[in-house]
């Protein structure tokens, strides 16, 4: 794991990474693309959760009594970033299932490539939750950033960003707008292409996960 002024943290977990490149290669099916998306989803939400805080409860256990661990607070609210957002928010729901769900339609002007709002349904109480958005790619940043926007917006004050491939111009977009919000991603690539690609990347995550063009 290596980070950027608690911005930007990479996973370099083994596991992530074989399965991060089946999933790069062009010949991966659709059904191989969405299983390995959800496996790497939980390996990131055990990363982007590890500081939650915790509070004890007792319980008894077989042989005694004791305090015990427990998660803190309200429930986590996950919020995916539609569409692709799906494919992660699945495998971190398997992770975290009593969490609060979200969805913020966006979709990217190709000629613009600025994004577009087409829907926004969030838990209530955002500002007492901590808040995951989830989207795979993190390409110019501006389609993530407009969601963090929205979701401060809407109340939320601790966010967080996980996303399965970044690129260097998403990255500093996001810090630039978003400076609070840390980011965890299983790579950081090259650059992007003329037409807001992540390169080398995985192609588009979304058309590959559902199988469309």
């Amino acid at each position: 794991m290596s980070e950027d002024a608690q911005h930007l943290t990479i996973v370099n977990h083994p596991l992530i990474q074989h399965k991060l490149t089946i999933m790069r290669d062009k010949d991966t099916s659709t059904a191989g693309f969405r299983r390995l998306l959800r496996e790497i989803s939980q390996l990131l939400a055990y990363e982007i959760t590890r500081d939650l805080p915790l509070t004890t409860r007792a319980i008894e256990t077989p042989l005694c009594e004791m305090d015990a661990p427990v998660l803190d607070g309200k429930k986590l609210a996950l919020i995916s970033i539609l569409r692709a957002g799906n494919g992660l928010l699945d495998g971190v729901l398997e992770l975290i299932p009593a969490a609060r769900v979200g969805f913020v339609g966006l979709y990217r002007d190709e000629e613009t490539l600025q994004p577009v709002q087409y829907y926004f349904k969030v838990p209530e109480d955002l500002s007492s939750r901590i808040v995951i958005a989830v989207d795979p790619m993190l390409a110019t940043g501006n389609s993530s950033a407009a969601a963090i926007d929205l979701l401060k917006e809407a109340g939320a004050t601790d966010i967080r960003f996980l996303c399965l491939l970044a690129a260097p111009e998403g990255v500093a977009r996001m810090k630039e707008a978003h400076p609070d919000v840390p980011v965890v991603t299983a790579a950081l690539d090259e650059k992007l292409t003329e037409n807001g690609y992540i390169w080398p990347g995985l192609g588009d995550a979304g058309d590959r996960m559902f199988g469309t063009k």
